[in-house]
């Protein structure tokens, strides 16, 4: 094979390379602009079955997100009142950076008020919301939320959710910033408070 005809099949490789990768980014792209769209239309329900856009843009208070059930015995009220003990612990100034979410992950049987309710019962500044699975279970999921029913026998509350436990703090636009895990003191959610608010400024 000729030097020449080896060096055009360098080039020829190269030059379909370089077309794929720019495809691949391209389509990249799109792909991550239609799934800002989406999060950007992501509507819940939280009083009164009030509609709720949670990544509107023109709210630029950081999401502090915790998905959990109303029915749960011990892991979502611990980490509620971890909360609330925390947006206890900072100031004004902080607090109003920073805007506390409670998503339910049993619709089935909490409505939009219920969710509201049992939210307002921790601390007035988090929000109890509500939706239909096809909804909040992608949302959970973008997230790693891991969540799934598990039936009860010989209980009148027929089912109990399974769930992982984490505080998600996210951008407006629905990106990730930090996650904090299940706590049993308000310790790390207020450094965590600290950090995301401090980066505001």
């Amino acid at each position: 094979m000729s030097k020449n005809w080896s060096l055009a099949l360098v080039i020829a490789f190269a030059l379909g390379f370089g077309v794929k990768s720019y495809v691949d980014e391209q389509a990249k792209t799109a792909d991550e602009q239609e799934q800002q769209q989406q999060m950007s239309q992501t509507t819940l329900y939280g009083e009164k079955g009030k509609a709720v856009p949670i990544f509107d843009q023109n709210d630029e208070r950081i999401r502090v997100v915790y998905f959990g059930f109303t029915r749960c015995p011990d892991v979502c009220p611990t980490s509620l009142a971890m909360m609330a003990g925390a947006l206890n612990q900072i100031d004004d100034a902080q607090k109003a950076k920073l805007r506390p979410m409670f998503i339910s992950l049993d619709p089935e049987r909490d409505a939009a008020d219920a969710s509201f309710e049992y939210a307002q019962y921790f601390h007035p500044m988090i929000e109890g919301l509500s939706a239909p699975l096809e909804i909040t279970k992608p949302l959970a999921h973008r997230y790693g939320v891991i969540f799934r029913k598990t039936e009860l026998e010989d209980s009148e509350l027929g089912y109990t959710l399974d769930h992982s436990s984490y505080f998600y703090f996210l951008k407006p636009d629905g990106s990730l910033l930090t996650k904090v895990p299940h706590t049993l003191t308000p310790a790390p959610l207020v450094e965590a408070f600290k950090t995301v608010t401090s980066s505001q400024e």
